[in-house]
């Protein structure tokens, strides 16, 4: 009987150390400053593209496969690229234009040589093709990665404060 416990404790212990382990190093200063250099310059280019191209732009700034999502307000808006796409398409039927400018600090926060969690204010000028404007101010955050030779937005959320008490948006 204490022969099979001991041979069992043995086989637990051995087992135990046959787990998953993240044998990842951290990142090294340099490596740590180039991805937040890259994923600054990236948010730079997003606001860039989309206030001069207008919002079908966004598509090439999302991953386009099952790994994307987005959510906004608390909802899932897009359980992966595909209604992403879908939507980008037909965005311009409401939205004509958009001046997205990010605010500061946007915060980079490194966690792979490809992988980057990034949180920003932004304020988003959107004009119909009616020529109304809307305003819209908030906080975005993402997990961008670098695929391909660039970023992208791998999953994303958009949050909006609500316009001051008695303001229109």
């Amino acid at each position: 009987m204490r022969l099979r416990l001991c041979v069992a404790l043995m086989a637990v212990s051995a087992l135990a150390g046959c787990g998953v382990h993240d044998n990842s190093q951290p990142l090294t200063a340099d490596q740590k400053t180039t991805v937040e250099s890259g994923v600054r310059s990236f948010m730079a280019d997003v606001a860039t593209d989309i206030s001069a191209n207008g919002p079908t732009a966004w598509q090439k700034h999302f991953v386009d496969d099952p790994s994307f999502f987005m959510a906004a307000e608390g909802q899932l808006m897009f359980p992966n690229g595909q209604p992403m796409g879908q939507w980008v398409q037909s965005i311009t039927s409401f939205i004509k234009t958009i001046h997205l400018q990010w605010g500061e600090p946007i915060r980079i926060d490194p966690l792979t040589a490809t992988l980057a969690i990034i949180g920003a204010p932004y304020v988003e000028v959107t004009t119909s093709p009616q020529g109304q404007q809307m305003t819209t101010r908030g906080y975005f955050t993402a997990l961008a990665e670098y695929r391909n030779g660039h970023w992208q937005f791998r999953d994303a959320h958009w949050s909006s404060a609500p316009p001051p008490a008695g303001k229109n948006p």
